[in-house]
């Protein structure tokens, strides 16, 4: 049941007593990738660092205890054949002893202080930090890091918000039982990431999504193909249609929409995540936050205040831990170094989406690449040509790339296939390096592998 209290009763005005001040060098609000990772920089420079954190659930940040790192080991184990219960019993023990190493990463730092709480600023540069209702500090800091990530977004939708079916994605992955049938509402990457797995497991899957398309921004040869497999593999979806309301019955719950009704055993909530801005008292400064609740920062994740920064998720980028750990990068160069990174030079970005087979991405898709006015050449090539699939076991789909006839580089590449989401990484390293594509079409791979694949997909 989708939680409407546990991350907004700690966030009311106390009147306790003066609460102690306490001074940092660096203060870091939220224990994600981008802030442990400078909380451990910033110690090794001899820095007094205090570390907020609102839930001892999310040591080490969202990627570990709520999202990637949890969510693919359960899309592996589905892979594996595990049942469900198994699996489940497998992502408890690895987010545990991640969380539990991320703790003492920090916590046995002598420079380093974890502080259990809410954090809420009271002015520019000072913090307040509620525990049980009760303001148990005062902090104020020469430095400040926003670093407290994304929540998902509940819609607007009648009976939604009170239904005692109804999960967020970080519910979903603590259900204590398969449903038979879910429902979800929504077709982004996270929606299709379930759909993908909990079908694996055995569950009926509906997918509620309310535009006339799924993966809108992919390549349109590869969008059709994985949607086609996903149909394939016993996925229901509903396109263009409108949830209308919720409705629950004595154990299961009904789903209405433009297109009629859908009983459900589990309703899972999968229509984005928007920046965890909303309790951080960000109106008692002049810190400037955008439509969504984002915190404006340039491009050396500065705000609109001096010496505040925001990192990660917060900032309303790309939600990936890798961009959160580049994010590391630039502060480290802004505040310990020369200043030259920054997140206009980190180059092209790659992700991936953990459906089965992983459809990888990365850099201009053929159409975006003629629109802006490129002379290019494409190639497609089907995984049921790759050697390898053989071994893998799975033929399906299909790797496209794009490249410049003028200067031979890579524009960009989709890779739909097992493995997809490894080999993007190399296509990474040539588009960032400047490699012509040529180098890649005659290197020496080794065989049999997904990676030799490459010789054959660049030979335009």
């Amino acid at each position: 049941m989708i939680n409407n209290s546990a991350d907004t009763a700690q966030y009311v005005d106390s009147k306790t007593p003066t609460p102690p001040v306490k001074n940092y060098d660096i203060l870091i609000i939220g224990f994600g990738k981008a802030g442990k990772t400078f909380a451990k920089t910033a110690s090794a420079q001899g820095l007094k660092v205090g570390v907020v954190e609102m839930s001892p659930a999310m040591y080490g940040g969202t990627c570990i205890n709520i999202a990637c790192i949890p969510s693919k080991t359960l899309v592996k184990a589905s892979n594996e054949g595990l049942s469900f219960d198994e699996a489940m019993n497998r992502k408890h023990n690895v987010v545990s002893a991640l969380n539990n190493k991320n703790y003492h990463m920090l916590a046995d730092d002598d420079n380093i202080d974890i502080i259990d709480g809410v954090a809420r600023f009271i002015s520019d540069k000072s913090v307040e930090v509620l525990h049980d209702d009760q303001v148990i500090a005062t902090i104020i800091a020469d430095r400040i890091i926003i670093n407290t990530g994304a929540e998902p977004i509940i819609p607007d939708i009648p009976g939604l918000a009170s239904s005692r079916f109804a999960y967020t994605s970080t519910e979903a992955l603590d259900l204590d039982h398969l449903p038979e049938r879910i429902v979800i509402i929504g077709g982004g990457y996270i929606a299709l990431e379930f759909a993908s797995m909990l079908n694996t497991f055995g569950a009926h899957v509906t997918v509620l999504e309310k535009s006339d398309a799924i993966m809108r921004r992919e390549d349109e040869d590869i969008a059709h193909l994985a949607y086609e497999d996903l149909k394939n593999a016993g996925i229901e979806f509903h396109l263009h249609t409108n949830t209308l309301g919720v409705e629950d019955l004595d154990s299961s719950a009904l789903v209405h929409t433009s297109e009629g009704d859908f009983e459900a055993d589990a309703i899972l909530v999968a229509v984005g995540r928007r920046p965890r801005t909303q309790y951080l008292g960000l109106e008692n400064t002049h810190i400037s936050v955008g439509s969504r609740g984002e915190v404006i920062v340039n491009e050396r994740l500065e705000t609109s205040v001096p010496d505040v920064y925001a990192a990660g998720d917060v900032t309303g980028g790309m939600q990936f831990t890798y961009i959160s750990l580049d994010d590391f990068r630039v502060l480290r160069s802004q505040i310990f170094g020369d200043g030259s990174r920054t997140t206009l030079n980190r180059g092209a970005i790659p992700y991936s989406v953990f459906i089965t087979p992983t459809l990888s991405r990365i850099g201009l898709t053929r159409k975006e690449a003629q629109s802006r006015g490129f002379n290019i050449a494409s190639k497609s090539l089907p995984v049921s040509s790759i050697p390898r699939h053989k071994i893998n076991n799975d033929p399906r789909g299909l790797f496209t790339v794009v490249i410049d006839r003028d200067s031979q580089e890579i524009l960009g590449a989709s890779l739909y296939g097992d493995k997809s989401e490894e080999l993007i990484n190399y296509i990474k390293m040539a588009m960032d390096n400047h490699i012509p594509y040529t180098y890649i079409r005659d290197a020496i791979f080794t065989h049999p592998t997904m990676s030799e694949s490459f010789n054959d997909l660049m030979n335009i």
